[in-house]
């Protein structure tokens, strides 16, 4: 007599998680107003209004929402006014220079044309666009969604955990829990604390005065957390040990400012939350955009309204109008051969003839070379200018192999560097400036008058391309 068979149970797989995107608005209107030219709605009349961020903006959002589909979504800015860490500390921020004018006069048909674009736009006053994303993300993954940030702010990796992964579509950055420990050296729940020990230049946050990355993360991996740290402060030697007791009443504070806030009161802003009916995407206003394009001289984005042709046609649309209309001349010439001249410096009489030619150049390209990616634990091993076409120097300042040079001494040259660095006036070009600025900045230089970013150009007007030289 045969047994009978038991049939085979299948496992049931994990239902299929929602998906939010949110959207570091400030940090993509930013990016847009460096990375496009200086474009009017009337072409060549200065005096008609600057339209290179608005361009820039549609560029990026159109292209994010084809690269990452969402049911929900938002575009998070900052507001207007001051927020609860200027009441907690008064030097936040205090030493950003002030918002562009033709940047901020974009940021009303920014918003417009986001809405139009079917994004729902956010702004809440009293706090910054970082806590409404936290706030958003943390709820969001609390009630069965998957979350993913576009941003490339290393201040939101502390909100990174199994649902919430931050991506930087520009650099191709993703930081999702893996990812976040292998570049900061310590994991996503421990990033508050990190931060607090390190300090951030940019928003003028102190820290435990000459503690950088590398101690941070030792201490953090060996005692678990700041608190334990701190109960533990009297057994920690050397300098550092100083240091660190010396700011145990600010790192309270200092905490505060760089905790993004995971709990604020959004239900003037999106109805029903934790429901994120409110912020649904939508379709895009046709009539609306067309109206919008035809305002501000988006000629090619009127035709691809207009035109009938499959998506792909639109996408081809939209790239020719980015390499005519639009796109900046080329004035490198690049099919005409160029004479080049590359000196290396090794002698102060050099670095200051060529002080000479970047104070005197119309526009001055610079670079570092370091020793790392991460821009927090990143080095700077040299520095290179250009000041035209096939005429570059670069200055060796650590660089260590059998038979290296004598080279000039770090600090010493970047001291003469910095008051050209320094001077708003002097235009620079990059290629992702915003890491060269940090860099600087870990040296105490605030970089100013940069008025192109090589990689920013690329992912604004060919964003499916790679960007890196």
């Amino acid at each position: 007599m045969n047994a009978t068979a038991t049939p085979t149970e299948t496992p049931q797989a994990a239902p299929q998680r929602p998906t939010l995107l949110l959207v570091d608005g400030s940090s993509y209107l930013y990016r847009a107003y460096h990375a496009m030219p200086d474009l009017r709605a009337v072409p060549d009349d200065p005096t008609s209004p600057a339209t290179g961020a608005i361009r820039g903006m549609v560029n990026m959002m159109r292209s994010l929402r084809k690269e990452i589909p969402a049911r929900y979504a938002a575009c998070v800015f900052d507001a207007k006014g001051p927020t609860f860490r200027d009441a907690i500390y008064p030097q936040y921020k205090a030493q950003r220079s002030p918002m562009p004018d033709d940047l901020r006069a974009q940021i009303p048909p920014i918003h417009e044309v986001v809405r139009l674009l079917g994004w729902t736009v956010l702004d809440v006053p009293g706090v910054e666009a970082d806590d409404v994303i936290g706030t958003l993300a943390v709820t969001a993954a609390a009630n069965g969604f998957d979350v993913i940030i576009s941003s490339g702010d290393k201040d939101l990796a502390q909100l990174v955990d199994e649902h919430i992964t931050i991506v930087d579509t520009m650099t191709g950055k993703r930081r999702d829990l893996a990812g976040v420990e292998a570049e900061f050296g310590v994991p996503a729940r421990l990033m508050v604390d990190y931060q607090t020990l390190v300090g951030d230049t940019v928003d003028n946050v102190p820290g435990v005065e000459k503690v950088g990355p590398k101690t941070a993360a030792k201490w953090l991996n060996e005692y678990g957390s700041l608190d334990a740290l701190v109960a533990q402060a009297d057994a920690i030697k050397g300098v550092a040990g100083q240091n660190l007791r010396k700011a145990l009443d600010w790192l309270p504070t200092g905490r505060s400012l760089l905790t993004v806030k995971t709990d604020c009161d959004l239900s003037e802003w999106v109805a029903g939350l934790p429901s994120l009916d409110a912020i649904a995407i939508g379709e895009q206003d046709v009539d609306g955009l067309k109206q919008f394009y035809e305002t501000y001289g988006f000629k090619g984005l009127v035709r691809t309204l207009s035109a009938s042709a499959a998506q792909a046609g639109d996408a081809q649309d939209e790239a020719g109008e980015g390499a005519s209309a639009e796109a900046p001349a080329d004035s490198g010439g690049t099919g005409a051969s160029v004479q080049t001249h590359y000196e290396t410096i090794l002698q102060w009489d050099r670095l200051d003839a060529w002080l000479d030619k970047l104070r005197g150049a119309a526009l001055a390209a610079v670079d570092t070379e370091t020793t790392s990616l991460d821009d927090m634990r990143a080095e700077i091993v040299g520095v290179s200018f250009s000041v035209e076409p096939g005429h570059a120097a670069y200055v060796p300042l650590a660089h260590n192999y059998p038979g290296v040079p004598d080279q000039l001494p770090r600090e010493e040259v970047l001291e003469r560097l910095r008051p050209w660095l320094e001077d708003a006036a002097c235009r620079k070009l990059g290629q992702h400036i915003k890491y060269d600025r940090h860099v600087f900045a870990n040296h105490g230089i605030e970089v100013r008058g940069y008025v192109h970013d090589t990689m920013l150009q690329s992912y604004v007007l060919e964003v499916h391309r790679p960007h890196g030289l």
